[in-house]
């Protein structure tokens, strides 16, 4: 079948890079920033980041701009093609306006749709929407499905603390305060994404304690159609997470992804984090 819709989303969605090229996704790269310095999301390497999240300056992370996406969007309409955009969630992030904005010179030529979600939360989504576009879907068709997999779409964070989120405006008044109260008593907190807004699911006594919680919950899900973990600084102990839960929940090994996560996710979560992103089956 003839392809009919283009698919673009923006950096923040972890995907690999080979798989991107592949499926011919269209990205719009977020920015990154160390003072007055300034970088397009890939342009670091990821041990290039820490090296410099360590140095003086604090990173900061903005939406790409609207130029960017009317860019992308001009480029891919000029085709001839229908184009969807997914977004990391509008709830935390100026990218889905900045997309939505752009979008508003191509009429009906151009869908934007929010993913809720983040890191490979947003990348499965992408990547649903992707191969359904090359197998000739409509775009009534692809929204839908994205739309059922985001309803189902559970991700779970531990942190070593909530000090980032709340450095970088990424929290709300009642996050800052369960700050405070996490410090203040050594315990881990435990994110999750609650249409598409960050809220505390719960705390541990210790960062394994916390994995073992949010464990607990992939299992009580049942049935899984896909899982992943990602990480940031965590490889080996990803790894384990990924094993552990495979041998919990039945799902195959070699189907969960491990990835560690890009520059958007480093800069708001920090050094530290584990994070399980689960979809029961529908």
């Amino acid at each position: 079948m003839n392809q009919v819709v283009e698919v673009v989303t923006d950096s923040s969605c972890d995907l690999p890079k080979q798989l991107v090229e592949h499926l011919r996704i269209a990205v719009a790269p977020l920015i990154v920033r160390f003072g007055s310095n300034v970088y397009e999301d890939g342009a670091l390497s990821i041990e290039g980041f820490w090296a410099k999240a360590a140095g003086p300056h604090r990173p900061y992370t903005s939406q790409p701009a609207v130029g960017t996406f009317e860019e992308l969007f001009g480029r891919l309409v000029s085709r001839g093609r229908q184009v969807l955009c997914v977004t990391i969630t509008g709830k935390h992030s100026g990218t889905l306006n900045a997309a939505c904005l752009a979008a508003r010179r191509f009429g009906d030529a151009v869908t934007v749709f929010d993913s809720l979600s983040l890191s490979l939360g947003l990348g499965l989504q992408v990547l649903t929407a992707a191969r359904a576009a090359q197998a000739g879907c409509s775009m009534g068709d692809i929204l839908a499905q994205l739309q059922d997999m985001r309803a189902r779409m559970r991700l779970m964070i531990v942190l070593d603390s909530l000090e980032n989120l709340r450095r970088g405006g990424r929290a709300d008044r009642f996050i800052a305060i369960v700050d405070q109260m996490t410090r203040a008593l050594n315990i881990k907190p435990v994110i999750n994404l609650v249409d598409g807004q960050l809220r505390l699911l719960g705390a541990a006594r210790s960062f394994q304690g916390a994995l073992r919680r949010v464990m607990d919950s992939v299992e009580q899900l049942g049935s899984l159609e896909h899982m992943a973990v990602v990480h940031t600084c965590r490889q080996e102990m990803a790894e384990d997470v990924a094993e552990r839960l495979a041998a919990r929940t039945g799902f195959p090994r070699e189907r969960v992804w491990v990835r560690e996560t890009g520059v958007v996710l480093a800069t708001h979560a920090g050094p530290g984090v584990v994070g399980v992103l689960a979809v029961p089956a529908g």
